[in-house]
């Protein structure tokens, strides 16, 4: 999961680059989705088939005048429902 926050009133523009960004190596994720949010937020999941622990790309940081602070990452194992 990789989330940014644009400085305000650049929320397209930081949609649209995280659109265009091409996660680079030789894999490729099983599914990719962009979603936005209030105050200029921008979500990517992706979902992979590997190990919790594997090396994967990311994406990268946009430019600096684009966001109001460092891009978030984390990464999510699915459980199973009870």
């Amino acid at each position: 999961m990789w989330e940014a926050r644009a400085v305000e009133g650049r929320g397209r523009e930081l949609l649209d680059w995280a659109r265009q960004q091409e996660l680079a190596g030789a894999a490729a994720p099983l599914r990719r989705e962009t979603f936005r949010a209030p105050q200029d937020r921008v979500l990517v999941i992706t979902w992979w088939d590997a190990p919790f622990d594997a090396e994967l790309p990311e994406l990268p940081e946009p430019a600096p005048e684009l966001v109001t602070r460092a891009v978030h990452r984390w990464r999510f194992e699915p459980v199973e429902e009870r």
